[in-house]
């Protein structure tokens, strides 16, 4: 794990400033076995982990705060969980490998399954959270997977952002004072394992339209899990 000298603290965008909320909700526990005792829910209450990925370029952030702001739930952004180290190997273009991710998923699943956690037993728990997370390979997704483990009234969904090469480049490109360098994309692409149908919490969006056009569709996937029952994936 992370020690709080490592990285940078992170930032959770605070959802009580939000109106829109969706109320599709049908049951919760804690986020893990260990925490059980530690929090009183309603028993007829699903708590989602929505994990939005994809490579740089992609539009995780745009995506997972719109999310956020629909939903009315936390939001973490992966960005902020990497320690200086693998910030400053970024800068450089020196992809990072997976010892350099490891700690960085497990701190990253550790903050979602906490704010999942009411501070306050008077204080209702969140419907979920929103994690903007590039999770480029299979094992990576699997961390994440592990916040569900033990808490069956708790539900993980990737919405994977999908878009071609040259759109990527020519994003990332644009971009003005990030630590993430064109040149990355590269790397991170070689590292992608793309979802496929065996990985069924995952929902795979075209995201080659305008943001208003992808933030709509989001919502329109993300509703009909909801709707199913916290159930469903594949590709749209």
């Amino acid at each position: 794990m992370l020690s709080a000298g490592e990285r940078q603290q992170p930032s959770v965008m605070d959802p009580a400033r939000n109106n829109l909320k969706l109320t599709h909700h049908t049951s919760t526990t804690a986020p893990s076995a260990s925490e059980a005792t530690s929090i009183s829910m309603p028993p007829n209450t699903l708590q989602h982990i929505w994990v939005v990925t994809g490579p740089a370029g992609s539009g995780k952030s745009t995506v997972g705060r719109s999310l956020q702001q629909a939903l009315g739930v936390p939001f973490l952004e992966g960005d902020d969980f990497h320690p200086p180290a693998n910030k400053a190997k970024m800068s450089t273009g020196t992809p990072l490998t997976d010892a350099d991710r490891w700690d960085w998923l497990i701190a990253l699943r550790s903050a979602a399954t906490t704010l999942l956690i009411p501070s306050n037993p008077s204080i209702p728990a969140p419907a979920g959270v929103v994690v903007a997370c590039s999770a480029l390979k299979k094992k990576y997704r699997d961390v994440m997977r592990v916040a569900a483990y033990g808490s069956p009234n708790v539900r993980i969904h990737f919405v994977y952002l999908k878009l071609d090469r040259t759109e990527l480049y020519a994003r990332v490109s644009a971009r003005q004072a990030h630590y993430m360098k064109p040149g990355m994309v590269e790397s991170q692409l070689k590292d992608l394992e793309e979802p496929e149908g065996t990985e069924w919490d995952v929902l795979t969006v075209d995201v080659r339209g305008t943001a208003g056009d992808v933030q709509r569709e989001v919502m329109r996937v993300v509703e009909g899990v909801m709707v199913a029952g916290g159930l469903g994936g594949g590709e749209v």
